[in-house]
C-alpha cells in the first residue's frame, strides 16, 4: 500500500505560478472556488492579481501553497478576518490530479491548526456549493459542522444551487485534538 504523500503549507514562489494559474483559470471548477461570475482569465491578468494581492494596502488574507513533495498542488487561505469576534473564512483549491488522495484533508487540518494556534481565532468557517459533495465530506471529516444553507444562492452551470455553510469552533477542535 503506497504511503500518503507528504503535504506541507508554504509561501508561494515563482515556480508555483503555472500550477496556480491552472487552478484560477479552470472554468470547469469555477463555481466550486468562487461565487463571482465565471470568465476567461489571461496569464497576464492572473499575474497582475497576484502582485496586487501581495502588495495591496490593507491586505487581510493569509495564503499558502499546498506543497506535495516539492510541487504546488493547490492553495489554502484564511480571509475575511473579524478581529473582534475572532473568526475568518477558509478557502481551498486543489488541482484535479491531486484530488482524492488526502491532500486537501491534510492541508485543511494544517490551516485549521494555524488559524487556532497561530492566529488565535475562535472560529473558522467555509462555504461549498451543495453539489460539491466530495468537498463537504472532507470538511465534515475535519470536524466542520453544517450550520446552514443559503438557498439558491449560487448560479452554477445554468441552475441555482444552495451554498452550504460549515463552521468549526476552537473548543470543538481542541476536543478532537487535545
Amino acid at each position: 500500500m503506497p504511503h500518503p504523500p507528504l503535504v506541507t503549507l508554504r509561501a508561494r514562489t515563482a515556480a508555483d505560478v503555472d500550477a496556480l494559474y491552472r487552478i484560477a483559470a479552470d472554468l470547469d471548477t469555477w463555481e466550486e472556488r468562487t461565487p463571482s461570475r465565471p470568465s476567461p482569465l489571461t496569464r497576464t491578468a492572473f499575474e497582475k492579481r497576484l502582485t496586487d494581492t501581495a502588495n495591496g494596502p490593507g491586505t487581510r488574507s493569509i495564503e499558502f501553497v499546498i506543497d506535495v513533495e516539492g510541487d504546488a498542488a493547490g492553495t489554502v487561505s484564511l480571509f475575511g478576518f473579524d478581529d473582534l469576534a475572532r473568526h475568518a473564512e477558509i478557502g481551498i483549491a486543489v488541482l484535479g490530479e491531486h484530488r482524492g488522495r488526502g491532500i486537501g484533508s491534510a492541508a485543511l487540518a494544517q490551516i485549521v491548526e494555524f488559524a487556532f494556534v497561530r492566529c488565535n481565532l475562535r472560529r473558522v468557517h467555509l462555504q461549498a456549493i451543495s453539489s460539491n459533495a466530495g468537498a463537504i465530506r472532507v470538511y465534515e471529516k475535519a470536524g466542520f459542522i453544517v450550520e446552514g444553507r443559503l438557498r439558491e444562492h449560487a448560479w452554477v452551470r445554468g441552475a441555482y444551487e444552495d451554498m452550504v455553510v460549515l463552521g468549526l469552533l476552537r473548543a470543538e477542535w481542541n476536543g478532537r485534538n487535545g
